[in-house]
């Protein structure tokens, strides 16, 4: 017999749900659904028209562009600064990407409808929303051009960064594999790029397990790319909302 998980934290450790107006969060609050976020669980696929909108707490989600022949790249990366599945209250019919858990916590659902029925009023959840997919297309943008033109280890760094803003912890369980998906490219390239972070003691990796032993130095072997989406990010959410990059 399954046994339904306890809520076991805050809601507002969201900081979307923290940023919502009183007035909306009044309502939403009741019909909040607590969620358990295993590792590798799919959120939804694309080419769906997802039925909940995610807000994490203590998971990280990542959105995936998949190619027809099953190869992937990290788009966008989501924890507790974040909302999933706002394609779907934009307008759009079906989502173009995959979101799916890389890193195992909670957060809260709610139903897609009551979203989309909420900012068909026009009310103060628009804005706020608004300014969140400005802010998460700049994500990608960044993301995209970092892609292109820097190296692996450059964006292994970033990566890492990216990881640690949205977890609570200096550790991050990831394994080489994962990573080679997320940034699109080959493992050994991952293996290299790990090796000589932990020779630096940047790092150190055992097992699936990155510990950041000297985040300043992380940050300095980042490309300019975690820098600008961080800058861009809190410069387009309220104040209220401290997002990381």
């Amino acid at each position: 017999m399954h046994i339904p998980s306890r809520p076991t934290g805050d809601p507002q450790q969201n900081h979307f749900l923290a940023a919502l107006p009183e007035s909306v969060w009044t309502r939403w609050r009741n019909q909040l659904e607590f969620v358990d976020l295993p590792l590798d669980k799919s959120l939804y696929t694309s080419g769906t028209t997802p039925a909940y909108v995610y807000f994490p707490t203590t998971a990280i989600v990542s959105l995936l562009y998949i190619t027809r022949d099953g190869a992937s790249t990290e788009i966008g990366a989501l924890g507790n600064d974040g909302v999933i599945g706002i394609d779907a209250l934009m307008g759009a019919s079906t989502t173009a990407t995959q979101a799916v858990v890389q890193s195992t916590g909670h957060g809260y659902r709610l139903n897609a409808h009551a979203v989309r029925h909420e900012l068909s009023q026009g009310g103060p959840a628009l804005p706020l929303l608004l300014r969140y997919a400005h802010a998460q297309v700049a994500q990608m943008a960044q993301m995209a051009v970092c892609n292109h033109f820097h190296s692996v280890e450059q964006k292994f760094c970033r990566r890492l960064l990216i990881g640690l803003d949205r977890s609570t912890q200096r550790e991050l369980t990831m394994t080489h594999e994962q990573f080679s998906n997320l940034l699109g490219v080959r493992r050994e390239s991952i293996t290299a790029a790990a090796h000589k972070l932990q020779l630096s003691g940047v790092i150190r990796y055992r097992r699936g397990h990155v510990m950041v032993l000297d985040r300043q130095r992380l940050e300095r072997g980042a490309c300019e790319c975690y820098a600008a989406a961080k800058k861009q990010y809190q410069s387009t959410m309220p104040l209220s909302l401290p997002l990381a990059a």
